[in-house]
């Protein structure tokens, strides 16, 4: 019984509180009045929509593993994320993807054989109740276009569908390109073949480009959300877009009412999260011209650990050439040390303790005074003006460099 009949039945029964205080009756029943015009005046409950009829940019297909609720598009080789064509990305290098990945096995990769996969889920977090009810993948056809897919969750009936529609798409590329992927959307749809008891998806090797873009990036602009890539690296703005952090709630919503316009900006997010990856791959495999000179730094010494030594040395070049300031002079030592051009590494250790008052650089100094100069005065100068080691090490350096210099004065 609702409180409107439960206050009619009251009052028509003229049923009062057990007291004879004449001024608390009268408050109680002006109270009773004000609450049955306020349930008055509610609006009547939104029906919940036809789970069968969608107005989203989706068609609804019948397949052997159920109804599957699809869009399709197809973007031209012309079509742009900022500056960087989408089809760059096919002849993205995979040996340059793979240095920057520090996977050896991305090398010889066909990143036209790519699968770009994103997925959009009902948590942030992981466990076996969290599941995609949005994933968006991209793939090149045979004529260089980017076909752009995804696939909506509209009620749990249809998972097995979506996963067998998934499972078609990886056995036909040659590997993963995510971003994030590795931690969240991968881990997460292998809990979801497991729950629904099918088979594991295919192993392939994977891109993750999360981890690219923090090597490269992070030095400059802090977060490397892939927004944020799209604004700072791409020269691309989405315009009104949806916060990840509000996409479960939207889809909470959507199955509690039905209201399908909560959903429609994150189905437009999902499909701009994989045109920017294809995107990505495309500037990463040719960065040298678009990367700002900060970044080229960063870049120059992954290579270094990449141990793609000359490679890194050009790198390192540009970036001091184009402004990169003393962070492009310590990784263009570093990488000279590394190639075994000490003279060169002397050079920018030298120039970089003019300027700044850095132990780490005296103690590159004194190595290189040492062993290369062979000058144990010098090194014990950077020693003992500090270099950071802890004191076992600093005591045996000095002890050692005291008593080079000490035979060279002899």
């Amino acid at each position: 019984m609702d409180l409107r009949r439960k206050l009619e039945r009251l009052n028509a029964a003229g049923l009062s509180p057990p007291s004879e205080d004449p001024d608390k009756s009268a408050l109680l029943a002006g109270l009773r009045r004000k609450m049955a015009e306020i349930l008055a005046k509610a609006p009547p409950p939104v029906p919940r929509a036809d789970p069968a009829q969608t107005s989203l940019p989706f068609v609804e297909e019948e397949t052997a593993a159920g109804l599957l609720c699809r869009r399709h598009l197809v973007l031209p080789p012309s079509h742009h994320v900022g500056r960087m064509p989408v089809d760059a990305a096919r002849a993205a290098s995979p040996d340059l993807l793979a240095l920057l990945a520090l996977d050896p096995t991305l090398s010889g990769c066909r990143f036209d054989r790519a699968l770009f996969l994103d997925t959009e889920t009902s948590g942030l977090g992981g466990g076996a109740g969290v599941v995609a009810f949005l994933v968006g993948v991209a793939w090149f056809d045979a004529e260089q276009r980017l076909n752009v897919e995804q696939v909506l969750l509209r009620q749990m009936s249809e998972e097995r569908a979506l996963l067998a529609w998934l499972r078609q798409r990886v056995e036909a590329a040659e590997l993963y390109v995510t971003y994030n992927g590795k931690s969240f959307d991968l881990p997460l749809l292998a809990t979801r073949y497991v729950m629904n008891r099918e088979p594991a998806l295919p192993p392939r090797k994977h891109l993750d480009l999360v981890h690219v873009a923090r090597r490269l990036h992070r030095n400059r602009l802090g977060g490397c959300r892939l927004v944020m890539l799209e604004s700072d690296v791409l020269g691309f703005e989405r315009g009104p877009d949806v916060d990840g952090g509000e996409i479960p709630a939207r889809y909470a919503h959507f199955l509690r009412t039905g209201d399908e316009e909560a959903l429609r900006m994150v189905v437009e997010h999902n499909a701009w999260d994989v045109a920017s990856m294809a995107a990505l791959v495309g500037l990463y495999g040719e960065p040298l011209e678009l990367l700002p000179a900060q970044d080229l730094a960063c870049l120059a010494r992954t290579l270094k650990r990449g141990k793609a030594f000359e490679l890194a040395h050009e790198v390192a070049e540009q970036a001091v050439q184009r402004g990169a300031g003393l962070d492009g002079v310590r990784v263009r030592g570093e990488i000279a040390k590394a190639r075994g051009d000490r003279d060169a590494a002397l050079l920018d250790f030298e120039h970089l303790s003019r300027e700044v008052d850095d132990p780490a650089v005296r103690l590159e100094l004194a190595k290189l005074y040492e062993h290369h100069v062979k000058a144990p005065d010098k090194a014990l100068e950077q020693v003992l003006a500090g270099t950071g080691e802890d004191e076992p090490a600093l005591v045996r350096r000095r002890s050692r460099l005291e008593k080079k210099a000490s035979r060279g004065s002899s």
